[in-house]
């Protein structure tokens, strides 16, 4: 009888480090993914802060947009398929109208980089560091004539002007 009781007791002793050890294993893991999310969201703030953006020129003729961008913060801006330019024209029952990136130029409901697009573009080639130039080639959708024009990052920094 004895022998039984300190078996079970053994088994008891073994199942609580167990349970411990997978209690504990848990906790940190959770513990480890939160950290990381946190971190990984802090980054994106700080690349969002050190992102800004300026319109400087702009041109229209019916539904095409010329415009040039100049990045005027510390952050190179390299997502061009994530950034998207948003159009108003007046009395539009459409309302705003969304273009996104495209690598072929003059395709309505879409804007590109036409060549060469970014000024000067010798340290990270195809890509706007900060003080470069970015012309924008973009063309509405047809019967429009744009009033308005924003360019928004990847990141969510944007720039608007009237056109």
């Amino acid at each position: 009888m004895a022998v039984s009781e300190i078996i079970g007791a053994a088994v008891g002793v073994l199942i609580l480090i167990i349970v411990a050890y997978v209690v504990v294993g848990g906790t940190l893991t959770a513990a480890e993914t939160v950290s990381n999310a946190q971190k990984d969201l802090t980054l994106r703030q700080e690349a969002r802060i050190q992102t800004s953006l300026e319109i400087t020129d702009k041109d229209k003729n019916g539904p095409v947009i010329n415009i040039s961008v100049t990045n005027t913060g510390t952050e190179v801006i390299r997502d061009f398929s994530h950034m998207v330019i948003f159009t108003h024209t007046n009395g539009d029952a459409a309302g705003y109208r969304h273009l996104t990136y495209g690598d072929t130029c003059g395709i309505e409901g879409t804007w590109c980089i036409p060549d060469p697009g970014i000024v000067p573009d010798t340290i990270h080639p195809k890509e706007l560091d900060p003080g470069e130039k970015m012309w924008i080639f973009a063309v509405s959708p047809a019967g429009t004539t744009p009033d308005w024009c924003q360019v928004t990052t990847g990141n969510g920094v944007y720039a608007s002007a009237y056109l």
